[in-house]
């Protein structure tokens, strides 16, 4: 029974570190919106975080696997942060430093809106996860209560 709580908030702290990256290259990309120039030359790329899942080391668990689709637990952990190919904006300001012969600038591939829903989804994933660590950590306490 404790392996599988211990699972549970495994499970949970792998979610909310993945949702941190999550919302730290979020902030990132608002925060580069605007920047025209990189040190790799160029505007800013946007960045996404790219998921995939992850073992969590079953003990107990191990027995149910087969109720598990042979599959034991399953958390999550970054991949990798890819750069978004999308194509950059073009805005026209021949006074900008960066614009060309034509007074065209090419700005960073950054949406704020679709930033702003990507950042709320992370938080309301990142709160899931608080909430079953929460939930896990009742049933072990309420588990010790039982064992007095």
């Amino acid at each position: 029974m404790s392996d599988t709580l211990f699972n549970a908030m495994h499970i949970s702290a792998a979610g909310m570190s993945a949702q941190r990256t999550r919302l730290d290259i979020v902030a990132e990309n608002i925060a580069n919106a605007e920047s025209t120039r990189t040190e790799n030359g160029g505007p800013y790329r946007r960045r996404q975080v790219v998921f995939k899942s992850a073992d969590i080391k079953p003990q107990f668990s191990q027995v149910f696997d087969s109720s598990f689709n042979g599959k034991g637990p399953q958390g999550v952990k970054v991949s990798n942060i890819a750069e978004d190919q999308r194509p950059f904006r073009e805005v026209y300001d021949p006074g900008h430093p960066d614009a060309d012969a034509k007074g065209m600038v090419r700005m960073p591939n950054v949406n704020s809106v679709e930033e702003m829903v990507d950042m709320q989804s992370a938080a309301r994933s990142f709160e899931a996860n608080v909430t079953t660590m929460e939930a896990a950590k009742r049933m072990f306490q309420k588990s010790l209560e039982l064992l007095r």
